[in-house]
């Protein structure tokens, strides 16, 4: 199964290769490919992290075509380990009413 890509710059939809590679170099998860020669011209490199993001984009994307598992994304749910510092993050409906009385 191949992923239809957008371009960020133009908007734009395309089929890169499905091993992201074209006979001049690389193929870019985040332009089309008059986009990226008119940048490489310019000497503009693409953000490492839209590059990770459209990737990781397409994998969950592909994983959830097959029907396979997507791979884990952060930590999860994950409890804080000691209660927060903020005065605000204390305050509720408990300590309101208590001073209303």
């Amino acid at each position: 199964m191949r992923l239809v890509f957008e371009c960020v710059e133009c908007g734009s939809h395309y089929l890169p290769p499905e091993a992201m590679v074209y006979p001049d170099g690389p193929a870019s998860p985040v332009w089309c490919t008059h986009c990226q020669t008119a940048k490489r011209a310019a000497g503009v490199r693409e953000d490492p992290l839209l590059a990770r993001v459209a990737l990781a984009t397409a994998e969950a994307a592909r994983a959830l075509a097959t029907g396979a598992e997507a791979p884990p994304s952060g930590r999860g749910d994950v409890r804080p380990s000691r209660p927060p510092l903020s005065r605000r993050a204390r305050s509720g409906p408990g300590s309101v009413r208590g001073k209303l009385a």
